[in-house]
């Protein structure tokens, strides 16, 4: 795995080792990234069940002024520490070992205000992961009718039930085994 395009392009980035962790392909995310490209540059970036870090240092990379990485186990965390390093962009990373929706909580006591741009997630699939955390940023401060809510998921996720967060789905991009799908918070009248 490698970044894509940026200050730290070309760079090699290691994987946590394990059936339990499935980085998301090279293609997959030039496609995510091309997608996303006018957005991410002085961005406010999260990488949710982060993994190997390897989306949020791909949105350092191409611009994005900081990014949180939340996961949960501690050889995710020590991976996402070392490829920060590798590609020098640690200064622009908040690393949070914590579940996922307690890391959420956190963020909005410690923010002071700062706005979400870009919030990725690629839990489990087929966990109900996703639905959880939807259900927490949906009634987070920072998560604006501007910030784009992207949540990689296997191809037969319904996300029907995101509305019932103040979520639309906005837009789904497939692939061969799983989707991109994008949501914003919906406008209030």
């Amino acid at each position: 795995m490698r970044v894509i395009a940026g200050t730290a392009r070309r760079l090699l980035l290691k994987t946590p080792e394990g059936l339990d962790i499935r980085p998301t392909t090279d293609r997959i995310k030039e496609t995510l990234f091309n997608i996303l490209q006018t957005d991410i540059p002085g961005s406010v970036f999260f990488d949710l069940f982060s993994g190997s870090g390897g989306i949020g240092i791909e949105a350092l990379s191409r611009g994005a002024k900081k990014a949180y990485f939340v996961d949960n186990t501690s050889k995710a965390i020590a991976c996402i520490q070392q490829n920060l390093a590798t590609t020098r962009l640690a200064d622009q990373a908040v690393v949070l070992k914590q579940d996922v929706c307690s890391a959420l909580e956190s963020i909005a006591r410690r923010g002071k205000g700062e706005q979400a741009d870009i919030i990725f997630m690629d839990p489990p699939y087929d966990c109900g992961e996703e639905k959880a955390a939807l259900a927490v940023l949906g009634r987070m401060p920072y998560v604006t009718e501007d910030t784009i809510v992207i949540v990689e998921a296997s191809l037969k996720t319904d996300f029907a039930y995101a509305e019932a967060f103040g979520l639309v789905v906005e837009r789904e991009k497939c692939y061969r085994t799983n989707k991109h799908v994008f949501l914003r918070k919906r406008i209030s009248l």
